[in-house]
């Protein structure tokens, strides 16, 4: 018996999503350490030094399509948790404690995506991601345009 790929469609990619994502959240879980958490502490490490509050806010909300008050919330959270740390009037920046959470559950998650991605030819990567990315910006105009906002 011969299976045939189904064509990608929104379930195919949100199945995907979620199944890597609950990976991801296994992990985090151990580390006491919500999604939204783990992308606003992503945002703050990857930065070049301290990010504006307000920038690290929309950088989270672009990404999960969240509420600003819900982002300025997690931002919170991580203080809290002396995760992040703010720096001067406006600007928040990682602490080391934060550094290496990301660094250690940025470590335990690799081998999970080394082997979920293992095997699939870099041609076939490089076709889904610019389909991917193209099915993203066309949402996000959709968004944009249901929520009022000009399109981007």
């Amino acid at each position: 018996m011969t299976t045939t790929a189904p064509l990608l469609d929104p379930r195919v990619i949100a199945l995907a999503h979620y199944a890597g994502r609950a990976v991801l959240e296994t992990v985090l879980a151990r580390h006491g350490v919500t999604f939204q958490q783990s992308v606003t502490l992503r945002l703050a490490a990857v930065a070049d030094g301290p990010v504006g509050r307000d920038r690290l806010a929309e950088g989270v909300t672009g990404a999960l399509k969240s509420d600003p008050a819900q982002a300025h919330g997690v931002i919170d959270e991580l203080i809290d948790a002396r995760l992040l740390a703010p720096d001067g009037a406006s600007d928040v920046r990682i602490t080391d404690a934060g550094r290496e959470l990301y660094a250690r559950t940025s470590g335990e998650t690799a081998p999970f995506s080394a082997r979920i991605y293992e095997g699939i030819p870099v041609a076939d990567l490089a076709v889904a991601g610019r389909v991917l990315s193209l099915i993203t910006e066309r949402a996000d105009a959709e968004l944009a345009a249901l929520s009022g906002s000009p399109r981007k």
